[in-house]
C-alpha cells in the first residue's frame, strides 16, 4: 500500500499534497569550493546539466537555487577525481517519501515506513556500478542464457548508526544480494553537540576491497558522521571504498567530510541549508529517531 500524507484533524489533506507538482524535473550538478575544500553534487546519472559554484558561506545561509542557469554547462557527469561527490536523485519516489518524513503530522509507523523506503532507493542509487559481478550460463526454460549474478563471496557491510539508521537500512539486506551488517551505536551531546560510541560492533580487519555502505539518516553538523569515518579509517578503509547513505544533509557536515575524506561519495534524498544552535537541520525533518519510534 502506497504511503499517503497524512490527515489533518479536519480530515482534509495538508495544502501541501493537493497542489500539483509543476516545477521542473531537470537535474542539476553543483559544485562546491572553499579555501579549504570542494565538493560536488549531482542529481544522479546526467547527460546534460547545469554547473553552478557556489561559496560555502552562500550554501550556509540560503537553499541551493533552483531556477538559476549558469553560464557554464557540463556535456556529461564531471570526473570526481579526489573530490567528494554528493548525488541527490531526482526520482519523484523519493521527493514523495521525503514530503511524508518533513510533515510533522506523519505518525511513527508511517514515519518509519517511509523512511525504509527512501533507505531502499538511496541504497539501489549507491550500489550502481559499485557490485562485483560475475557471469556464467544458465538454462531457462527455451534455452541457454549468459547471466551476470553480483559476486556472493563479496558482501556489502552495512553499517547503520543508531538508531534512526536502523530504520533507513531496514531493506538493505533484502535488495542486495550478499551484506553484512555491523551496528555501530553513537549519541549526540545535546549541549557540546560532539558524538560518544556506545555500542560498536565494526569488526577489527576488513577483507582487501571491501564495500562499505554507512547509513546515517541525518548528516547535520557531521561530529557523528566524520567520528563513524575515522574509525573505519583506523581499520584500514579509503573514502572510495565507502558510501554514506543519508536522508537529508547540511553544509557543515558536507564540508567536513570533503576536508577529511576527499573521494567519497555521499548519497542523500535532500541538502538543506541550515543547521540552528542546536544542532538540528533546517527546515529538516526533526529528530529521526524519536519519530520513528515515538519517543
Amino acid at each position: 500500500m502506497a504511503l499517503q500524507a497524512p490527515l489533518h484533524s479536519s480530515g482534509s489533506r495538508p495544502k501541501a499534497f493537493l497542489q500539483r507538482q509543476t516545477t521542473s524535473s531537470s537535474l542539476r550538478f553543483v559544485s562546491f569550493t572553499s579555501s579549504t575544500s570542494s565538493f560536488s553534487y549531482t542529481a544522479s546519472a546526467i547527460t546534460k546539466s547545469s554547473l553552478h559554484s557556489l561559496s560555502s558561506k552562500q550554501i550556509i545561509r540560503s537553499t541551493i537555487p533552483k531556477g538559476a542557469e549558469a553560464e557554464n554547462v557540463a556535456t556529461a557527469m564531471p570526473p570526481s577525481g579526489d573530490r567528494m561527490l554528493v548525488m541527490v536523485p531526482p526520482h519523484p519516489l523519493i521527493k514523495h517519501l521525503t514530503s511524508v518524513l518533513r510533515n510533522e503530522e506523519t505518525p511513527p509507523a508511517m514515519f518509519k515506513s517511509a523512511m525504509a523506503e527512501l533507505g531502499r532507493f538511496l541504497i539501489y542509487e549507491a550500489c550502481r556500478d559499485w557490485l562485483p559481478m560475475i557471469g556464467g550460463e544458465i538454462q531457462s526454460p527455451l534455452g541457454v542464457a549468459n547471466v551476470e549474478f553480483v559476486d556472493p563471496r563479496e558482501p556489502v557491510a552495512i553499517i547503520p548508526i543508531l538508531r534512526a539508521g536502523l530504520a533507513l537500512a531496514e531493506h538493505a539486506a533484502t535488495l542486495l544480494p550478499a551484506t553484512k551488517t555491523y551496528h555501530l551505536g553513537m549519541s549526540r551531546d545535546e549541549e557540546t553537540l560532539q558524538p560518544s560510541t556506545y555500542l560498536n560492533k565494526i569488526p577489527e580487519k576488513f577483507p582487501a576491497g571491501s564495500r562499505v555502505l554507512v547509513i546515517d539518516p541525518m548528516l547535520a553538523t557531521g561530529g557523528t558522521i566524520v567520528a563513524a569515518l575515522d574509525l573505519l579509517k583506523e581499520k584500514g578503509l579509503t573514502p572510495k571504498q565507502i558510501k554514506v547513505i543519508s536522508a537529508v544533509s547540511a553544509p557543515p557536515a558536507l564540508e567536513k567530510l570533503s576536508r577529511k575524506f576527499p573521494g567519497l561519495h555521499v548519497y542523500t534524498a535532500m541538502i538543506d541549508p541550515v543547521v540552528n544552535e542546536k544542532g538540528f537541520i533546517v527546515p529538516g525533518l526533526g529528530d529521526a529517531g524519536d519519530r520513528c519510534y515515538g519517543n
